[in-house]
């Protein structure tokens, strides 16, 4: 969801996107190189000189994003001599392929998810990254990060920007009145979430959820089950699961949807503020926690990115209105396994100037630089934790780039659409609502998956 959160939040906005593209086409012909004053060109003497030539960089994303974006390149494009042309668009991850087809593909693509990437790749239109490139991710990224830009050995795209899904939202003042502790496993968790019901105050229930999305209504609750059967199956058993060597309705993925339902489908545990199980589908995600600053509810299972959602003058930090923690493991001593998104940078053509360009980005400079715009996080090695905007960002950057961190991109994003986008998302709004029991919902999604 970065990416595709991304794709997710601006979804209600689809009627500004040919605006959206007009204002961040032009922004590059009249945004102020980086901070203003002299530019030190010694960082990057590296990308060459092209003095005169253009690129064209085509993504999904507008608005005040697509301005910090091109402010990140400003540096680069005085140094190198390059024009970056930003074309944004909500409507990129379909016109992509009208304009490839078409061969009028852009030079780059920021591509907001690996399976878009893949399509791509195997219709011949993306091409190997340079060698410079390559570089680069070996030495700024996991190799769980370079993996999802290498299709069949041959590496394509790197990775740009990130998210940290299955953060906990909740209120530290609620916790300190209440005598609650930050739970360490998943058991912990739930213990701590009938110690909440002991409450019966009104309309409060422990967990407040919203899966409301527009045509995407349902992705909140693939989210819970991916963190779950991360946690339960481990890494190797959720990678055969995106790839449909493991079924839904296999004993290991069956467990983590029983986990998940030990808390969604409990009437007694949620849906503080908003009313029963069944107001969880017509309780929007952008909603879905507020109900813990009136105090409805404690609880909310919502990625970083819904840090922008508390609103002006809620302060975020461990001892303010609002703070997270991520969702517990099923052990003490595991270690910290995290899902989450991110964008990939993938080339059309292998021109110098194009090669140049997809490098910088590739690079620990364009991450610093990028990040100090505030917004954004990256899980890019050579990115300093301290530029973050927040500190929330700050500890999503720092997780992201723990040794012992497992990242795992969000699973929706990775199975073909038909599942991921598609009866994944329809299934979790069948199974909160009744319609489908869970293994009704599981044989479903498999008979889904081509």
């Amino acid at each position: 969801m970065s990416s595709t959160l991304r794709r997710r939040l601006l979804a209600p906005a689809a009627a500004v996107g040919a605006l959206s593209l007009v204002l961040a086409g032009c922004a590059a012909d009249t945004e102020e190189p980086g901070a203003g004053g002299d530019v030190d060109c010694s960082e990057y003497e590296q990308y060459g000189s092209f003095e005169g030539e253009s690129v064209e960089v085509y993504a999904t994303i507008i608005d005040v994003e697509a301005d910090d974006l091109v402010t990140s390149w400003s540096d680069f494009e005085d140094c190198t001599g390059i024009t970056i042309r930003y074309v944004g668009t909500q409507e990129a991850e379909t016109q992509i392929n009208v304009r490839a087809a078409a061969g009028d593909a852009p030079d780059l693509m920021i591509i907001p998810q690996p399976g878009l990437l893949q399509r791509l790749i195997g219709d011949g239109y993306v091409v190997p990254a340079p060698a410079s490139v390559e570089a680069n991710v070996d030495e700024f990224w996991s190799d769980s990060w370079k993996g999802y830009g290498t299709i069949d050995g041959t590496f394509y795209a790197a990775p740009l920007m990130a998210s940290v899904k299955g953060y906990i939202w909740y209120s530290p003042s609620d916790f300190a009145e209440n005598g609650y502790e930050v739970p360490a496993t998943w058991d912990e968790m739930v213990a701590l979430t009938e110690q909440m019901t002991e409450r019966n105050e009104g309309a409060y229930r422990p967990w407040c959820v919203g899966f409301g999305s527009g045509d995407a209504t349902g992705w909140p609750g693939t989210d819970w089950v991916e963190d779950a059967v991360l946690r339960t199956a481990g890494p190797e058993a959720y990678d055969a699961w995106v790839a449909g060597d493991l079924p839904f309705s296999s004993p290991e993925i069956t467990e983590a949807f029983e986990l998940v339902g030990d808390i969604l489908l409990n009437p007694e545990f949620v849906n503080g503020g908003f009313g029963g199980v069944d107001s969880i589908i017509s309780t929007s995600f952008q909603d879905g926690g507020l109900a813990i600053l009136d105090g409805n509810c404690s609880l909310h299972h919502q990625a970083s990115f819904y840090e922008a959602q508390w609103g002006e003058g809620v302060e975020v930090s461990e001892n303010g209105d609002i703070w997270a923690f991520l969702t517990p493991p099923i052990n003490a001593d595991d270690g910290a396994a995290v899902t989450g998104g991110g964008e990939f940078v993938a080339a059309f053509n292998d021109r110098e100037a194009t090669a140049a360009v997809q490098t910088y980005l590739a690079s620990g400079l364009w991450a610093n630089n990028r990040v100090a715009l505030g917004g954004v996080i990256s899980a890019n090695q050579g990115l300093d934790a301290s530029l973050a905007g927040s500190d929330l960002a700050r500890q999503s950057v720092e997780i992201l780039q723990g040794e012992d961190t497992v990242f795992r991109f969000d699973a929706s994003d990775l199975m073909p659409a038909e599942v991921g986008t598609s009866s994944f998302w329809t299934g979790m709004v069948d199974w909160v609502s009744g319609t489908r029991t869970t293994q009704e919902l599981l044989t479903f999604i498999d008979s889904t998956f081509p």
